[in-house]
């Protein structure tokens, strides 16, 4: 995996096959950071499959409870430096949707994780480069080490680098897709939207949350999240696009 550079100037990563040292060498390039701790960053891009074929060691799933949290502080901090005389409801579902599942992905794909993560040869087949939840949580796990390797001011570069356009995305106030859907039920003479937890995976420090929301005379939404709110988020945002309506990402 080589280092080329993009349009505007950074480098990116090639794609042809080469080994795991040399496509985290790459991804340091990219993301303009030389880990002091190689052992942190490598971890922070292991998936459990990757822990489960013998792989890795261990996977990112501790680190990724930690930048859950890093990742709200910076964006947090960003939210209110950029919007000082917004409310705290404001600030809120801003931050909301800069830290949701589908915001994490896209910025993943951005600092080009999909690339450098280590996975088993099943979960490769299944496609899990390119699955939403896998590279949400390997993106909050690179916040992790980012912190953990040189402290908050490191982290904050990622996520004002790779966040830069779900930031953008906030500049108008989004709307609670809960709110949405509540809404667009009364309107359209519908039962009032009723959720349920569906599953509950992980261990208690890093839990998923699996919800289902259903609306009468629509197909029900089923989302995931890292709570039970987040997850009825995601519900209430696939019930939404199910039925063909716009809704804030």
């Amino acid at each position: 995996m080589g280092v080329a550079p993009d349009t505007a100037g950074r480098p990116v990563l090639a794609t042809h096959r080469v080994s795991f040292d040399e496509a985290v060498d790459a991804f340091e390039a990219h993301i303009g950071h030389r880990f002091t701790n190689r052992v942190i960053i490598e971890q922070a891009l292991s998936h459990a499959s990757a822990v489960d074929s013998g792989r890795a060691t261990v996977s990112y799933e501790r680190l990724e409870f930690v930048g859950d949290r890093v990742l709200g502080l910076v964006a947090a901090l960003v939210l209110s430096e950029s919007y000082p005389t917004a409310d705290e409801g404001g600030l809120s579902v801003r931050l909301n949707a800069v830290v949701a599942a589908p915001a994490c992905a896209r910025a993943a794909r951005r600092a080009g994780i999909p690339a450098v993560l280590r996975l088993s040869r099943d979960e490769e087949r299944k496609g899990g480069r390119d699955k939403e939840r896998i590279l949400g949580d390997a993106a909050e796990a690179v916040c992790a080490a980012l912190f953990l390797d040189a402290g908050l001011p490191a982290a904050r570069r990622f996520v004002e680098t790779f966040w830069a356009e779900e930031f953008v995305r906030v500049a108008t106030r989004p709307r609670d897709p809960k709110n949405t859907l509540q809404e667009w039920a009364a309107a359209s003479g519908r039962s009032a939207p009723m959720y349920r937890v569906v599953a509950r995976e992980g261990p208690d420090h890093a839990p998923r949350f699996q919800v289902e929301v259903a609306v009468s005379g629509a197909q029900p939404g089923l989302g995931e999240g890292a709570s039970k709110r987040d997850a009825e988020r995601a519900a209430a945002r696939a019930l939404l696009r199910a039925a063909g309506e716009t809704v804030d990402e």
